[in-house]
């Protein structure tokens, strides 16, 4: 780790193009909502939130006058039958909104809607955001080149989106990882290590501790873990390729100290071949959609001149790749990253 690098203050929210609504609508993520992020923003009042340490959470607890409560709750029931269920209003009366939550940090801003099943109490998050469309690039590459599907809807200006579970990254590295096992600590390496080169491949950056979740999988004689992207805001936007790997960020420095002194620089190199050759599996088992996807990518604009030009330079540094240097938007870039990727699979595997 040889700096902490620097996203950009701001990163604009991108409309959705015709294009990508006809995709989104092809594959079944696009449907009519009864409610939209607009609608969230007419709450009357909120109080903040706090966690069990009495830290604020950045989140506040919103309140609705009586009349557009009852309307809101109703909708949003129906969007958790959708997102859920097969859609139907069978379901509305065996749920109630327990809560409306809605963050005050970061780009998206989104309302957290927690649904309660009264019969039982069992319940589950789901998220309002406004749609942008470098997260619907970023959840559409999770869901097909990534070990995890990923459930999302969009109608319009509004985005709608599955709570990912999991420890936050931030909370797992500063109260639980000093007390794995050494096994365990060799596990999560080899998982940081996959994760850096997953997220450098599909080129989604940002992923600081707090943007992705550590999730302990038990099996029958010990513990697996996991590590989940769970923000996709910065899909593809930036200039810096150190910025797509998230060894290069502090908040990520204990995770790069584990690499270094838990797994050998052949191993590394080892569980890289890995990931990428999953990942080449997986552009080839969704092929069609992959190439339907990067076909809205590439007459998108999802960033700015000046970082598709340094980019295209630094992967073709990193890469020595020529087809990066012809690049002229940041949808053929990450084209160009798949297609490198799965040509060099084949091209081995053909040996």
């Amino acid at each position: 780790m040889e700096e902490d690098v620097k996203i950009s203050k701001k990163k604009p929210s991108y409309p959705v193009s015709k294009a990508l609504d006809t995709y989104l609508s092809n594959y079944g993520r696009n449907i009519d909502l009864p409610i939209f992020y607009s609608d969230l923003l007419r709450f009357q009042g909120a109080v903040e939130i706090y966690n069990d340490k009495d830290e604020d959470t950045l989140w506040i607890r919103v309140y609705y006058n009586e009349f557009d409560r009852d309307e809101i709750n109703r909708s949003l029931k129906k969007v958790y039958s959708h997102l859920i269920s097969d859609g139907g209003e069978w379901i509305l009366k065996y749920l109630n909104v327990d809560a409306i939550d809605f963050c005050t940090f970061g780009n998206s801003k989104p309302f957290r809607i927690k649904v309660r099943n009264i019969l039982n109490d069992n319940y589950t998050y789901f998220y309002v955001k406004k749609a942008d469309a470098s997260r619907i690039y970023g959840l559409e590459l999770e869901h097909m080149l990534s070990p995890y599907s990923i459930n999302f809807l969009v109608c319009r200006d509004t985005l709608i989106e599955e709570h990912i579970s999991g420890i936050p990254g931030d909370e797992f590295i500063k109260n639980s990882l000093d007390n794995c096992l050494d096994s365990e600590k060799a596990q999560i390496a080899k998982e940081f290590v996959k994760f850096n080169e997953r997220s450098m491949i599909r080129l989604l950056g940002d992923m600081r501790s707090y943007n992705y979740v550590i999730i302990p999988i038990h099996d029958f004689d010990h513990v697996v873990f996991k590590i989940r992207a769970i923000d996709f805001d910065q899909q593809s936007y930036e200039g810096n390729l150190k910025i797509y790997m998230p060894q290069f960020f502090k908040e990520n420095y204990k995770m790069v100290q584990l690499v270094q002194d838990k797994i050998q620089n052949e191993s590394i190199e080892q569980y890289k071949i890995e990931e990428r050759s999953i990942v080449a599996k997986r552009i080839i088992s969704f092929q069609n959609r992959v190439d339907a996807l990067l076909k809205c990518m590439v007459s998108d604009e999802i960033s700015n001149e000046k970082h598709i030009t340094r980019l295209k330079e630094d992967i073709y540094n990193y890469t020595l790749d020529v087809n990066f240097k012809k690049s002229n938007t940041m949808g053929e870039i990450v084209k160009n990253a798949l297609d490198f990727v799965k040509r060099n699979y084949e091209s081995v595997k053909a040996r």
